[in-house]
């Protein structure tokens, strides 16, 4: 299929920024990481001195570890055996079952020959499935969607840098509010991003391997020896080596674990959605008023009518696709914990489509990064909008009147300025007309409102840590 004829816009429209998502979350990859479980938990057994599974040779060890790497061909044939049949296995109509038997067949004619029913051994398809989703979320968040996220945060912390000594009218309510800084605001969102990357890098995923009930009956029941816990615990931490977001065993589940842990990862993924539409909606405004300009680029079209526009799109279109995201992400989150009894199928179908949440959040970062490119700073705009709002400083005024003793502070500068246009030069007139000395009014005459900007510059630009070290 052309992408241009995909049902989904994320294999379509979209495929260049999230093709990268299938090597982890394709069907072909769900199939690669079962094969995967499958193949590790066979090698543990071999190694258990206390199964009747024979110890595996080095080399053998590597071809069923090595089969975990499917061919075109193998995916084919995993497929026919769940919806065809194969030699004289007829359709299992499951898919989890489908890929038991592939193992199976490649080993038939092998040095594992005699092998061959161990496969699968005690396992309910959960286990095996779980695990496999487990391993699909931690490589696929981490190799892929945190490095974005951390490109944008880095990106808006660069800003916060750049234009940290920029001062800007602020907006609360909407109305003009004491100035700020421009890289200040940037910083505002970068930190924010930055603490749920660290939630996310800590992140845990819990998985299970105990059985059809979670209570390890048929293992316990071929082998009542062995610590099948220690056992659970030991292979699931096999699976951690150099990854962040980690696997860690729950014992005491039912058939399936309750993905818990998804619905926090999502969560947090959710989280960041909500601070970058955040990001975009600041940014449409400052566009909109002109305070950022965006760059033009050569045989970009704004308007089918309109030639002179340049749209703010990419925000706008990772507002839309974020959207879509966090409207899965909160679906996954509410659903999936719930299970009826000790078991329901109804997560099965949910869980496959981990990938599309993931693609939207993909391409909602790459949106808005790719706008963040195109706008710089309007200066003069900025300076123009502060210069036509001298009556923020009233809050400085009345602030130090206070700090002098002087009574009903407030409610003079509340009557001079509030609901009214006045300038600065109303402003010093107010002040020359106070009881107060030279000294006090020389000093309130200084206060513009380019220079109230408070701590703006050192909390956009993070000195205080610096100074904290």
């Amino acid at each position: 299929m052309d992408p241009i004829e995909a049902l989904n816009p994320l294999d379509g429209r979209y495929c260049q920024q999230t093709e990268v998502l299938s090597q982890f979350f394709s069907e072909r990859a769900l199939m690669e990481y079962r094969v995967r479980v499958e193949s590790a938990y066979l090698i543990a057994l071999s190694e258990h001195e206390e199964t009747d599974v024979r110890v595996f040779s080095e080399e053998e060890k590597v071809f069923v570890k090595s089969l975990a790497k499917l061919s075109f061909t193998d995916v084919k044939l995993i497929k026919a055996i769940e919806t065809k049949g194969f030699k004289d296995v007829k359709a299992t109509k499951h898919d989890v079952k489908a890929v038991e038997y592939f193992v199976r067949e490649k080993l038939k004619g092998t040095s594992l020959n005699d092998c061959v029913e161990w496969v699968h051994f005690g396992l309910t398809s959960e286990d095996v499935n779980n695990i496999a989703y487990g391993l699909m979320l931690s490589d696929g968040v981490s190799n892929v969607v945190m490095p974005r996220i951390k490109e944008l945060s880095d990106v808006l912390e660069g800003l916060a840098l750049e234009y940290g000594d920029v001062p800007m009218l602020a907006r609360t309510h909407g109305q003009p509010a004491s100035p700020t800084t421009v890289g200040k605001e940037f910083q505002v969102f970068a930190s924010r991003i930055k603490r749920q990357q660290a939630q996310l890098e800590m992140h845990e995923v819990l998985v299970k391997l105990n059985g059809a009930s979670g209570n390890y009956n048929a293992h316990v029941a071929a082998y009542p020896n062995i610590d099948w816990v220690g056992f659970s615990k030991e292979f699931i931490d096999g699976f951690n080596n150099e990854r962040m977001i980690k696997l860690r065993p729950n014992l005491v589940t039912t058939q399936i674990e309750p993905h818990d842990t998804y619905a926090e990862l999502f969560d947090v993924l959710r989280r960041i959605n909500v601070i970058v539409l955040d990001v975009n909606q600041d940014m449409w405004r400052y566009v909109s008023d002109d305070w950022f300009r965006q760059k033009v680029k050569e045989g970009e079209v704004g308007s089918s009518t309109m030639p002179h526009k340049v749209n703010p799109i990419d925000f706008e279109n990772s507002e839309g696709n974020l959207g879509i995201a966090n409207a899965l992400l909160s679906y996954f989150s509410t659903k999936l914990p719930v299970s009826r009894l000790q078991r329901d199928l109804s997560d099965s179908t949910v869980e496959r489509n981990f990938g599309v949440a993931l693609g939207y959040c993909l391409v909602g970062y790459t949106s808005t990064l790719k706008g963040l490119e195109k706008v710089a700073v309007n200066k003069e705009k900025i300076q123009e909008e502060l210069e036509n709002h001298p009556e923020v400083i009233a809050e400085a005024l009345q602030t130090i009147l206070r700090r002098e003793g002087q009574t009903a502070s407030y409610e003079l500068l509340k009557d001079l300025t509030r609901g009214k246009k006045v300038s600065l030069q109303d402003i010093h007139a107010f002040v020359d007309g106070l009881c107060v000395s030279e000294e006090l009014k020389k000093e309130l005459k200084q206060i513009t409102p380019a220079t109230y900007v408070g701590l703006a510059a050192v909390l956009g630009k993070r000195r205080f840590e610096e100074k904290k070290q």
